[in-house]
């Protein structure tokens, strides 16, 4: 399966208002952490981002919730997708954000990959 239009603008929106990019100094990631009753979400992510993770469900102050992680392999994907996409016009502080940690990281988006999914 190749990301069609609506998942990849509804990826791109989930990880605007929910999505954090960083990493820990010396492994780069993407992390989503959402309350567990959006599990079929993460079921979703898992299937179009090969190689991702779900962590969890944890509890935490009162907070039951999942965490999605993309690293490495996975991780590249995500980022040679993100890097085609007007992602940096709807939402520039995330788009900063996101742009921090493939400098920081000195991640290379791969040249071609359509493959999320597959």
């Amino acid at each position: 399966m190749q990301i069609d239009e609506f998942s990849l603008g509804f990826l791109i929106g989930v990880l605007i208002t929910d999505g954090h990019f960083g990493g820990d100094g010396k492994q780069p990631q993407i992390t989503l952490r959402m309350h567990v009753r959006h599990d079929k979400i993460f079921a979703w992510l898992l299937h179009l981002v090969p190689g991702s993770k779900l962590y969890g469900p944890y509890t935490h102050d009162g907070r039951n919730y999942y965490q999605w992680m993309a690293r490495g392999e996975a991780l590249k994907s995500l980022v040679s997708v993100l890097e085609k996409t007007t992602f940096q016009y709807l939402d520039p502080y995330s788009y900063s954000r996101f742009r921090k940690m493939v400098e920081d990281y000195k991640l290379a988006p791969k040249k071609i990959d359509s493959t999320l999914g597959k």
